[in-house]
């Protein structure tokens, strides 16, 4: 792949890889960086936690020194990131990136985070820690499900794109109703926040043509993570004292099925529930990719993916 004519023009602009979990994200943001003056920036809710390795398949340090990388390890698991959050680190790493000189890359598969670059955000009520906790006794009489009902009685949008087990969606979604009495569908869609307009960036999606092509990728993943040490990983986590299922780092996928398979004593199925939830997490990203018009679909699993994503990549920056 050729550089860029004009690489100063192109830096005003730039470059995001989306695609769900499994697709070779990672090797092909590395492919890019092999071509170009890039600097990462993570578009992943989990890689921001430090401790958090294995389950969240963070790039590898010999990865992360081919390429500068950002937004990894800068959380400790007790703490939150939001979508507002990420879009104010995002738009400044990206100027602050073409400002050396260098090609800004957001590679990741947390939508929710490329749905409010691309789009904005709304003005929402900040999160409270009371009422989250008498959501989460609710939902722990009534069930995630009946508490996503109630969530498509007051706001069907929003419903209609979560899954009844989406836990912190479904919470965050009732508790901007009970805060705000208004839908977070109709927050999102009023006035933008100054400085939260959305952006304009070309959008490049892996996704694969053949589902069952990412379901095997998706259970050698799995197994690959349980060798490694995920459940040691999680026992790490857990014997800390301060953390617990409630908190959005340990319910990211793999880590919150470890966690319950530990307080069950209850390894049997592990496995099993593990490779669903990222199935069903797979699912979900295809679903919000599926929603943005606007994006270059490569087929991670044709003949030659990456070849492929560079060639559009050179006929974007060469236009």
């Amino acid at each position: 792949m050729a550089l860029p004519r004009t690489l100063g023009k192109v830096l005003n602009t730039p470059i995001c890889l989306a695609g769900p979990t499994g697709c070779g994200k990672t090797a092909a943001a590395l492919a890019i960086a092999a071509v170009l003056p890039v600097e990462i920036i993570s578009v992943d809710s989990a890689l921001v936690y430090r401790g958090m390795d294995i389950g969240t398949a963070k790039p590898t340090a010999a990865e992360r020194a081919a390429a500068p990388h950002h937004l990894i390890d800068i959380l400790d698991p007790l703490q939150s990131y939001s979508a507002a959050e990420f879009v104010r680190d995002a738009k400044r790493l990206a100027a602050e990136i073409a400002g050396r000189g260098r090609l800004p890359l957001l590679v990741g598969g947390t939508m929710l985070y490329f749905k409010a670059l691309f789009d904005g955000l709304s003005t929402l009520p900040q999160a409270d820690a009371g009422l989250r906790a008498a959501i989460d006794a609710e939902a722990a009489k009534r069930g995630w499900p009946t508490m996503h009902a109630e969530l498509a009685r007051l706001d069907p949008e929003t419903a209609a794109r979560l899954a009844p087990n989406d836990s912190q969606r479904i919470q965050r979604a009732l508790e901007v109703i009970r805060l705000s009495g208004q839908p977070l569908s109709v927050l999102h869609a009023a006035s933008r926040e100054d400085g939260m307009e959305g952006v304009d960036w070309p959008l490049f999606s892996l996704e694969p043509d053949d589902r069952a092509w990412l379901h095997a990728r998706l259970a050698q993943r799995f197994d690959a993570m349980l060798a490694d040490g995920l459940v040691d990983e999680v026992k790490a986590l857990r014997a800390r004292g301060d953390l617990s299922l409630a908190l959005p780092s340990m319910r990211c996928v793999g880590y919150r099925q470890v966690w319950e398979a530990l307080d069950a004593n209850d390894f049997s199925d592990l496995r099993e529930r593990g490779i669903a939830a990222t199935r069903q997490l797979a699912k979900r990203q295809v679903t919000w990719l599926r929603g943005m018009p606007k994006r270059r679909v490569i087929a991670c699993d044709g003949p030659q993916p990456v070849p492929e994503l560079l060639a559009g990549l050179q006929r974007l920056l060469n236009a």
